[in-house]
């Protein structure tokens, strides 16, 4: 199958380029030139993928200023506008476009089939991007993936591991708020899952099925490393340091994917000691 990627050079984005490949797929990565330049090149680019997938968008966990706030929205609404109005829908047989969890309410438990919308900056940047990919389903089987926290040798547990191997990791505020965590493997037998299958369609919240709170998520972390964790890092430190951006790391759901379930998924990583054992076992 060839298959075209948005967001390949990041951190999912790698890992799935080389998963596809290793799969027989033929992979074609769009990058912003792409977007951003002359829509014919890009409509010829895309002309005989048979499944698109769309992950771009620029980092959340970074200090909002106003033209980085406008910078998190266009990077996912420009992208998705640019790759639906050059999809050659008789050939693309099946759109995978990404969300996240943050368009729930924070500190509640959320499933496709009961929830809560928040009404911050993240909720209506998920919100907006999840619409602007599903004016392509009259056309193309469409699947959009609500992703939690990915857990793998990269990403946010790159950043963390340092920290808490120096015996500095520590929860934030009261640790009370949900962290819906998902293992890379997942994601990557996800995606493939939702390219096999025709059954799937619509939204489905991409998280391991036994989310936990942050304060959890720490203990758990520092036990595997042999090392405490007994700061706490208050709200007000989080918004000096990333202003707005803050509400990403203390307003967590506990997210539950119960579609992937009722339509047999299998997880590779059920739970949080397990996946953290896979990916920092050979890094302590």
């Amino acid at each position: 199958m060839k298959i075209a990627i948005t967001g390949g050079s990041g951190f999912i984005g790698t890992n799935l380029v080389t998963f596809l490949k290793q799969q027989g797929h033929e992979v074609v990565l769009i990058g912003r030139n792409d977007i951003s330049g002359e829509p014919s090149l890009l409509k010829q680019k895309l002309s005989k993928a048979e499944a698109v997938i769309n992950m771009a968008g620029a980092p959340i966990v970074k200090y909002w200023t106003p033209k980085y706030k406008d910078s998190i929205y266009t990077s996912r609404i420009e992208t998705t506008r640019a790759l639906l109005k050059a999809i050659n829908p008789e050939t693309t047989k099946v759109l995978i476009s990404f969300s996240a969890v943050g368009i729930y309410e924070g500190h509640s438990k959320q499933s496709e089939y009961n929830f809560t919308y928040g009404n911050d900056f993240l909720a209506s940047v998920c919100t907006d991007w999840e619409a602007e990919a599903q004016l392509l389903a009259v056309d193309v089987r469409t699947v959009v993936f609500r992703l939690g926290v990915v857990l793998g040798k990269g990403g946010a547990l790159k950043k963390m591991l340092p920290l808490f191997k120096l015996g500095l990791g520590g929860k934030i505020s009261n640790g009370r708020q949900g962290y819906s965590w998902i293992h890379i493997d997942d994601v990557l037998l996800a995606i493939d899952f939702a390219l096999q299958n025709t059954i799937c369609v619509g939204t489905y919240n991409l998280t391991s099925p036994k989310p936990v709170s942050n304060a959890i998520f720490t203990k758990t972390l520092a036990r595997l490393v042999h090392r405490p964790a007994l700061l706490a890092i208050p709200k007000f430190a989080l918004y000096l340091i990333y202003g707005g951006g803050a509400a990403a790391l203390t307003n967590g759901q506990f997210v539950y994917p119960e579609r992937l379930l009722d339509q047999d998924f299998v997880f590779k990583h059920n739970y949080l000691i397990e996946a953290l054992e896979n990916i920092v076992k050979d890094r302590v």
